[in-house]
């Protein structure tokens, strides 16, 4: 990637960084549904605003539709909702360092999909450094357990899933349509679908809310979706799918800080080595670490099938 790739890449880390906090801040006086409606919703209404006034053309066909509901539901509802949950039962900055998952999975889905993000041997072994950091960093016991805690846990890998698999819906249904397009056709979609789910299941939307709860949902919707997924398509566009999902490496330790100095998280030191450790598979798979010629080697390396 360029400068301005990683620039860009880095801003939206900063941005993604303090949603954690910010849900976390939401769910003292909202249900997760609830909250995931207020930011796609707004963050929706802000986005038609700019896409009318700029005259943008909206495609209606049949592939444009199926485009903007799979990302509307791959990118949005679906992982949205999955992560505001599992903040109820664990940490923000635990939710942040599984939300890293996302690079592991952007990898190998991608792998699989697409012709131009095959497999080498250097992200092979990035995944499985991954895997073991996140294993270190939940505990498989804990996962056993079958509690909340662990079920919170699950939750945001499944969400992880979601990410990496809209990645890769993007490049085979969103070429040729404007990034603010994009972003607005995904958001009604998805806006759609949480409207009516979070009335029947949390109750009508609540619009009495603190000061506090409204700069939450303000920050969650303008910047952290409207402004971070316009964003999320110019790195797209610049860096491909699996580049992008390097940007998880960069939220955590984000939202671990912010968790720390804003609601009083403690994580366990098994956790935080276990991200240091899915950090270093992260950084193998970008082939980034300084292993000089041996890592060039790999790079150069398909794994046999």
């Amino acid at each position: 990637m360029g400068a301005r790739a990683w620039l860009e890449l880095l801003l939206l880390s900063l941005i993604w960084g303090a949603v954690f906090m910010s849900v976390n801040v939401a769910l003292k006086e909202l249900g997760p549904l609830t909250i995931v409606t207020h930011r796609l919703g707004w963050a929706c209404l802000i986005l038609w605003i700019i896409v009318v006034s700029l005259r943008l053309n909206v495609p209606l066909t049949a592939r444009a539709f199926v485009g903007f509901l799979g990302m509307g539901i791959l990118n949005n509802a679906l992982p949205f909702t999955l992560q505001a949950w599992s903040q109820l039962h664990i940490e923000s900055g635990l939710t942040a360092i599984l939300n890293a998952t996302t690079a592991i999975w952007g990898v190998l889905i991608a792998a699989f999909f697409l012709a131009d993000e095959r497999l080498t041997w250097a992200r092979t072994i990035g995944v499985c450094v991954g895997f073991l950091g996140v294993s270190m960093a939940v505990g498989l016991s804990n996962l056993a357990a079958f509690d909340m805690r662990s079920f919170g846990q699950i939750s945001v890998i499944v969400s992880t899933i979601s990410y990496a698999f809209a990645g890769v819906w993007a490049r085979h249904f969103m070429q040729g349509i404007h990034p603010l397009v994009q972003a607005v056709g995904m958001l009604s979609v998805s806006t759609f679908i949480m409207v009516p789910l979070a009335i029947s299941v949390e109750g009508p939307l609540e619009f009495k809310l603190s000061a506090q709860a409204w700069a939450a949902l303000a920050y969650l919707a303008v910047i952290g979706t409207a402004g971070a997924y316009l964003l999320y398509y110019r790195v797209l566009a610049m860096a491909g799918s699996g580049n992008l999902m390097l940007c998880t490496l960069l939220i955590a330790p984000i939202a671990i800080l912010l968790g720390a100095l804003f609601l009083g998280e403690a994580l366990p030191a098994r956790t935080l080595a276990g991200f240091a450790t899915l950090a270093v598979g992260l950084l193998i798979i970008s082939e980034r670490l300084p292993f000089g010629p041996l890592a060039k080697a790999l790079s150069r390396v398909r794994p046999g099938r």
